[in-house]
């Protein structure tokens, strides 16, 4: 019979504690802190996330049944106006910079490199309660805020996130991030700006979204296409060359529209600087950006970003990023084992047994029968 420290722990082991210290230290994230250490504060924040814990109360119950499973985590039970302060004061900087970090370390892992990789731009908006008004702005009388996504979709990962106001428009962050030369980028209307497709045309990128209905293409070309397909039409030609007030209109690159029958029978106008390949690949990545909205789907169906557990923006921030960070950990766990494929039932399985003592190469295997008697030669301790 082996022996394992719990699932959780078992997760954990995916994360960079050494960086996670050293970025502490940076924040002075226990700066004159007596009672609950960053490292607590984060690894009980993450159990809330992996055992869908929706409130304080329950984080404080939920480590309070399981204290003896905690001493290979560095943590301990925690009360719930001790977390709630924490949320309220411990930089959010430090959760957003070890997500960045964790991004990057699960590309090395994937052996994933941004140039030539597809990029999906979106947002969507959380929810707040009017206890949020003081920081969030209200529309219509309710309040939110908008998280702002870069996703990859080949590797299923999350790339850089912006949490800010729901009055804030979505080309806003856009605009503000690093290009990442050389890849294809992908999004929707909300990002309608000449100036940044420019920018990212001279980057080499490649650029898929959608024309507005009055956007017509001067000097058009018709390009031939084949009957009977999803294909309807295949042009080049320049993008308007003035703007309202007359103003330059800045990209004055050749582009290419590709109208596209969708299957309720729509038709969608879809423009690229990527006049070489086949129109039915440049609708199959437009095509791929409904994959950031299952992602959405999922990340609030799964993780607890639906229910806020404190009212300041920092304390929404750092749930953010922790549900974001155990994100990346359930999929750096779900790539290191071979046992179980669909990412929703091996969230289901870490989540039913997070606090037991097994591998998570075998949660989908009958627990061990505790009255059998060991054989001493097949223990196998793991206390990293």
């Amino acid at each position: 019979m082996r022996h394992y420290n719990t699932v959780f722990h078992g997760l954990t082991k995916h994360l960079p504690w050494g960086r996670f210290d050293r970025l502490a230290d940076a924040h002075r994230a226990d700066f004159r802190v007596r009672t609950l250490s960053a490292k607590s504060h984060f690894v009980s924040l993450l159990f809330g996330q992996l055992s869908g814990a929706d409130s304080l109360r329950a984080i404080e119950d939920g480590l309070g049944s399981h204290a003896a499973k905690l001493y290979h985590l560095g943590a301990a039970p925690v009360a719930r106006s001790t977390l709630a302060d924490a949320n309220a004061s411990r930089p959010s900087a430090l959760f957003a910079d070890l997500f960045a970090d964790m991004v990057a370390m699960a590309g090395r892992q994937m052996r994933r490199k941004l140039e030539g990789a597809t990029l999906i731009l979106d947002a969507t908006r959380l929810k707040l309660s009017s206890l949020n008004a003081a920081w969030a702005s209200a529309q219509n009388g309710k309040h939110a805020a908008k998280l702002h996504l870069v996703y990859d979709p080949d590797a299923d990962l999350p790339l850089s996130v912006e949490l800010t106001s729901q009055n804030v428009n979505d080309i806003t962050p856009a605009k503000a991030r690093p290009i990442c030369p050389g890849a294809t980028y992908v999004f929707d209307l909300a990002y309608y700006d000449y100036k940044w497709w420019a920018d990212l045309h001279a980057h080499g990128c490649r650029v898929v979204t959608r024309l507005k209905r009055n956007t017509q293409l001067e000097d058009r070309r018709e390009t031939a296409v084949v009957e009977g397909s999803a294909i309807v039409s295949d042009a080049t030609g320049l993008l308007p060359r003035r703007q309202a007030s007359s103003r330059k209109n800045p990209f004055a690159a050749q582009v290419r529209e590709i109208a596209v029958k969708i299957s309720s029978g729509k038709i969608i106008r879809i423009v690229t600087n990527d006049l070489k390949a086949p129109a039915t690949e440049i609708a199959d990545l437009y095509k791929q950006r409904w994959e950031i909205e299952l992602f959405f789907k999922w990340l609030k169906q799964n993780l607890k970003i639906r229910h806020f557990l404190g009212t300041s923006e920092n304390a929404v921030r750092i749930q953010v990023f922790v549900a974001l960070i155990a994100y990346i950990l359930l999929r750096l766990a779900r790539t290191a084992q071979s046992a179980i494929e669909q990412p929703l039932k091996f969230a289901r399985l870490i989540r039913l047994n997070l606090m037991h003592r097994r591998s998570i190469q075998d949660l989908e295997r009958p627990p061990p029968d505790p009255r059998t008697k060991p054989n001493q030669s097949e223990f196998c301790f793991d206390a990293g």
